[in-house]
């Protein structure tokens, strides 16, 4: 067989096998977000980032701040920051038992998810926060907790942590 031929067929397997890893590994977060925020709260399964609209559409029940918070291990404050709202608008919200807005919703989807995979990145929850809390170069020397709340900052922040995760100095 052609060496050519034969790298060209090892370097496919080793992408089909890369993205089946990476599938199985996101289907995990994902399964991970329903834990997390409670199954209570998340009836339905989670299984793409479009899943995050539907179930918001139907309403989430704004007790998954409580679950959000006590699995990161988070103060009021520092949820409310990421949330860009107040402690006192987290509190009511939990304390009336009412459903979030689907934006807000989404929001607390996407930061799950972005602490989940940054805890799968640093090895875990601790060295994941202590990264969050310092300022990055990356990042213009802004400490990647400060722009979770910004409308495009989850993205960047994620950027960085797969650039990590690939080995890129960043």
């Amino acid at each position: 067989m052609d060496k050519t031929i034969f790298h060209y067929i090892r370097s496919n397997n080793n992408t089909f096998y890369q993205m089946k890893q990476e599938l199985e590994l996101t289907t995990k977060n994902f399964k991970q977000i329903r834990i997390i925020l409670g199954r209570k709260y998340v009836k339905s399964k989670v299984e793409s980032s479009f899943d995050f609209i539907n179930i918001a559409n139907k309403g989430v029940n704004a007790n998954v701040i409580k679950n959000f918070r006590k699995h990161f291990n988070l103060s009021l404050g520092t949820t409310a920051h990421m949330l860009n709202t107040s402690e006192p608008t987290i509190y009511r919200l939990t304390k009336s038992n009412k459903n979030l807005k689907r934006n807000f919703s989404i929001k607390l989807f996407e930061i799950t998810k972005l602490f989940i995979y940054g805890s799968d990145v640093f090895g875990n929850k601790e060295n994941f926060f202590k990264w969050l809390n310092l300022p990055n170069t990356a990042l213009g020397g802004l400490e990647p907790i400060d722009l979770i709340d910004l409308p495009e900052g989850i993205s960047k922040v994620r950027d960085v942590i797969g650039r990590i995760e690939h080995g890129i100095y960043s």
